[in-house]
């Protein structure tokens, strides 16, 4: 008697398990679609508001910005898109819990327009088709990485927070660099933020599949979901940069 009900239990739990596991899949295929769609409406809009930025001769090359480039590059309406991007994040960290997850998408997606915006001036400084290997190879890495933080029996939380204390000191440098202007810790803070997001993107993946409960109704389920995509968009663009300064050809 007591094996039969050992195996109903063992049943009972395979069951669940299987539940549980087909549960996170699908919530994980959720958070790497809407982070890629994401990545994906940030390309197009940075593509197209170059092109719309900036004059070219017979031969493609860049000899002039257009009114709309010379407000987007310099003028006040730079300040005003750093300032409107900084604020959806911080406004989607602290209001989460309040937002529909359809409203915390539509921000996630205008954050990622808008940054856009902002990034289109990479086309600028590099050619594009370094832009574009770059891109690649930073889609590749963070893909290794992102598998690695997925399936790691390891617990990452020790290094992930050396890595956020990383992070402000990065932020430090770079802030103290634009006066310095060194090239010397301009090399340094390009590698180390490699590094560093390398790190994260490991580690928030790991972060994000913990976050998974299979007792989440829709509503936190979708919040998590749009959560971890714009954790995990923002390692990437971050990746993507510090690896254009190594990888990118300059015009």
């Amino acid at each position: 008697m007591s094996d039969f009900d050992r195996n109903i239990g063992a049943r009972g739990f395979g069951a669940r398990a299987a539940a549980i596991d087909a549960g996170l899949r699908a919530y994980m295929i959720r958070v790497y679609n809407y982070m890629a769609a994401g990545v994906a409406l940030t390309g197009v809009v940075a593509w197209l508001t170059f092109n719309a930025a900036v004059v070219t001769n017979e031969a493609g090359r860049i000899v002039g910005l257009t009114q709309f480039g010379q407000q987007i590059f310099s003028g006040p309406l730079a300040i005003v898109l750093f300032l409107a991007t900084l604020g959806i994040v911080f406004f989607m960290s602290f209001r989460i819990d309040r937002l529909q997850p359809s409203t915390a998408l539509m921000l996630f997606m205008g954050y990622a327009a808008l940054l856009g915006l902002m990034l289109s001036s990479v086309f600028l400084a590099y050619t594009g088709a370094s832009v574009t290997r770059t891109f690649f190879i930073s889609a590749a890495s963070f893909g290794a990485l992102s598998l690695y933080g997925y399936t790691t029996q390891r617990d990452l939380s020790p290094v992930g927070s050396f890595l956020v204390m990383g992070l402000f000191g990065l932020i430090l440098a770079m802030l103290v660099n634009m006066f310095l202007k060194s090239s010397g810790l301009d090399f340094a803070i390009s590698a180390i933020g490699v590094l560093i997001f390398a790190g994260l993107t490991a580690w928030d993946t790991q972060r994000i599949k913990e976050m998974y409960s299979s007792y989440d109704d829709g509503t936190v389920a979708g919040r998590k979901a749009v959560m971890g995509a714009l954790t995990l968009y923002l390692d990437f663009i971050n990746l993507f940069l510090f690896l254009l300064r190594f990888l990118g050809d300059r015009r």
